[in-house]
């Protein structure tokens, strides 16, 4: 059975204000460069795409449960883990406000950590804890413990209901069949 949980959306006032800002400095540049060599405009289409490409990845995410099998779009990334591999009795929803050290800090890959209101992708916390983060609302987040150590921290618009899922299919898998 396919079962897709909502993610909250990222507030777009915060998330759009550094690529604005980015592409405004990029066209300021490519002008400057421009009074002295007019080829310096062919470099736009190269910053246009950049920002589509930014665009695309914050339109993409998307958490799916489907055939025992958690599958976590986020971004440029994505993220498959069985569920026999995580820890629902274990997770929890916190504030990472509150929780600095389960904070995504070091980027391995993915967008975020020091754009506000999205982060996505591989990161390390500040625990050294090896994480999977789709974060569009840091005042309430999904933290669920692997089986390997790792982390995964979601946002969801009802984070219950895919702890209730994963904890359903483990009552099944240990269920005794016959």
């Amino acid at each position: 059975m396919k079962r897709e949980f909502d993610v909250i959306p990222p507030d777009l006032r915060l998330t759009w204000w550094l690529p604005a800002l980015a592409f405004i400095a990029g066209l300021a540049g490519i002008a400057f460069a421009a009074r002295q060599d007019t080829a310096a405009w062919l470099v736009s289409p190269v910053l246009l795409l950049a920002i589509v490409l930014f665009g695309v990845a914050v339109r993409r995410r998307r958490v799916v449960l489907d055939q025992g099998v958690l599958r976590i779009d986020a971004g440029f990334t994505s993220r498959r883990i069985p569920a026999p591999e995580l820890l629902p009795a274990q997770a929890r929803i916190v504030n990472l406000a509150e929780r600095i050290e389960m904070r995504p800090w070091l980027k391995s890959f993915g967008l975020g950590t020091r754009l506000p209101g999205y982060c996505a992708g591989y990161f390390r916390a500040r625990d050294r804890v090896r994480i999977f983060a789709l974060v569009t609302d840091s005042s309430r987040v999904l933290v669920l413990p692997e089986t390997s150590g790792r982390r995964l921290l979601l946002s969801l618009k009802q984070p219950q209901a895919l702890l209730d899922a994963l904890r359903a299919l483990e009552s099944a898998h240990l269920r005794p069949s016959g």
